[in-house]
């Protein structure tokens, strides 16, 4: 192979292994901003599946002792 040629490809090969660097941390960064998501976002919507039948239940009972 020509000189030239062979330094080229060894200068794209560094350039391809830097953004699979790249892309592999990116991944990463995706990865936990689902998994924080959903930690913010739909398990206190699974608390409130819980804690709003309860609190109705209080109310219409302190409503029902209140004679309305």
């Amino acid at each position: 192979m020509e000189p030239n040629l062979e330094k080229r490809l060894d200068d794209l090969e560094k350039k391809i292994d830097a953004i699979y660097i790249s892309v592999e941390k990116t991944r990463k960064y995706l990865l936990w901003t689902a998994i924080v998501t959903i930690a913010v976002v739909v398990l206190p919507l699974i608390g409130l599946l819980f804690a709003i039948p309860s609190f109705l239940a209080n109310y219409t009972t302190t409503l029902d002792t209140l004679n309305f």
